[in-house]
């Protein structure tokens, strides 16, 4: 008997979703980070959705507020109540604040009730939490494309429930249709598929985008007469930065009639304030039993009491979160500004956004070949050749070739010109080859960091057919 063998099913499917170009990119980083002056060279990370604009206003409040922790001398007094044990309720001061915060990041349009706060270890935990109380193995989630590659493990690794993609194109901007949602719920039944909800993501990951009023109103029409669940991830409700102004889905039902207890929202603290690493993840369920479900299987998934007790201070601050709040919107602002700007000067285009820490940038007139394949080879040049971890549509289950999520607030204001000047000379370069009909130039080719491996299709290795100019010089 082999070694896996003797583990179990769960532990050894394949449904974790990492052999995709999307994981792959990261481990590209890892093998070779980009410094500024230890290596120059590096893979510039801008696959990973990090707000790291405002780290220096929480840092001021950390100074300004010693009491908040209860590592330090004026804070160490409360070290007992803290470290004992604390049930899965949660502190009360801290599912105050951070009800307070959801609303703030809202407009303050609408207002959330603590008792409805469930825990969980980040986002990740939050997605699954929900699918164990809606759904059991071999059910299935509608979800509209393109969507966040992690969703297949986060939704389905444990739980053994099933994606059944609404596809979506950029034929009116991606937005989700009526149409496109019967269609896959229809798809599904005929395929024997029990089809327990609705999963969107509002602000969208990867389009940067926000569902407009109608639309939202539209899809909770459509989950109520299919009598299944809606659940709305809106882990970067705080960080659209342009009009038009993000729409909640809790602001929707309070102007409709519907079945309120059909309806459930993922939250996190992850991308709104940059705090991933603090792993709090967020249900808030306007449906009793879920949280009363939900609140039992939140023990396997706590967010520490320490990090409970910072953020309650943190949070329960309304002068800082109302100051952090709106400065994040205007660094957002001017971040996506300043890098889409830079790419507009070699005629890259991304889809008009107005939210998100990314973009979804059009490279579809850079593709050898319009297909998926095509898109593989061209990842494959800006991966290990630009040296940019940015991420392919195919991995978010994009139906159309050439668009890729790049990230741009989670590096310094250096590190975004160092990117945008290997863009430009990439670009620069394959539009000089197209000029001249195809005729190569001899150029210094860049040093490549041929270990990278690709998840697709076989995994097979990609002749890229690109010729790269100096870079670095």
């Amino acid at each position: 008997m082999s070694h896996q063998q003797l583990l179990s099913k769960i532990a050894t499917n394949d449904k974790h979703g990492e052999n995709s170009p999307y994981f792959d990119g990261w481990k590209a980083y890892d093998r070779n980070p980009f410094h500024s002056t230890k290596n120059p060279q590096g893979v510039i990370q801008m696959g990973l959705a990090e707000n790291q604009l405002c780290f220096d206003l929480i840092e001021e409040w950390i100074r300004n507020n010693p009491k908040a922790s209860i590592c330090t001398p004026e804070g160490v007094h409360q070290f007992r109540d803290i470290a004992n044990f604390q049930d899965y309720h949660g502190l009360p001061q801290f599912r105050k604040g951070v009800a307070n915060f959801m609303s703030k990041a809202r407009g303050g349009r609408v207002k959330y009730d603590p008792e409805r706060i469930l825990m969980s270890g980040g986002a990740t935990g939050a997605n699954e939490l929900i699918m164990f109380c809606l759904a059991d193995p071999g059910d299935a989630f509608m979800v509209p494309t393109p969507y966040y590659p992690a969703f297949v493990r986060d939704l389905g690794w444990r739980t053994g429930v099933q994606l059944v993609p609404v596809h979506c194109d950029s034929s009116n901007n991606f937005k989700v249709t009526r149409e496109a949602l019967e269609q896959a719920y229809d798809n599904a039944k005929k395929s024997n598929i029990d089809v327990k909800g609705l999963i969107i993501t509002n602000p969208s990951n990867p389009l940067g985008t926000t569902l407009d009023e109608e639309t939202l109103k539209s899809l909770v029409r459509f989950i109520n007469e299919k009598n299944i669940h809606l659940v709305c991830d809106e882990i970067y409700a705080a960080t659209v930065f342009s009009a038009p102004k993000f729409v909640s889905v809790s602001e929707v039902m309070q102007e409709m009639k519907c079945n309120k207890e059909l309806i459930h929202i993922i939250y996190s603290l992850s991308k709104d304030m940059g705090l991933p690493g603090f792993r709090v993840g967020i249900v808030y369920s306007y449906n009793n039993d879920v949280v009363s479900c939900g609140r039992k299987m939140s023990s396997f998934g706590l967010v520490s009491s320490q990090t409970q007790h910072f953020l309650a201070s943190l949070l329960s601050d309304e002068d800082f979160v109302n100051k952090y709040l709106e400065t994040s919107k205007k660094r957002l602002a001017k971040r996506h500004r300043f890098f889409t700007k830079g790419l507009e000067t070699v005629s890259i285009t991304c889809l008009a956004s107005n939210s998100g820490l990314f973009c979804w940038m059009n490279l579809r007139r850079l593709l050898k070949e319009q297909s998926f394949e095509g898109e593989m080879k061209l990842w494959r040049v800006i991966v290990d050749e630009v040296k940019l971890n940015v991420s392919p549509g195919s991995s978010f289950n994009c139906s159309e070739p050439g668009w890729f999520r790049v990230c741009f607030a989670n590096m310094d204001d250096e590190t975004v010109e160092v990117a945008l000047k290997r863009i430009r000379a990439f670009v620069g370069r394959e539009t000089n080859d197209n000029n001249n009909n195809g005729k190569r130039v001899e150029v210094k080719r860049w040093k490549s960091n041929n270990n990278l491996r690709l998840s697709f299709n076989s995994r097979r290795r990609i002749k890229s057919g690109y010729t790269l100019p100096n870079m670095y010089g």
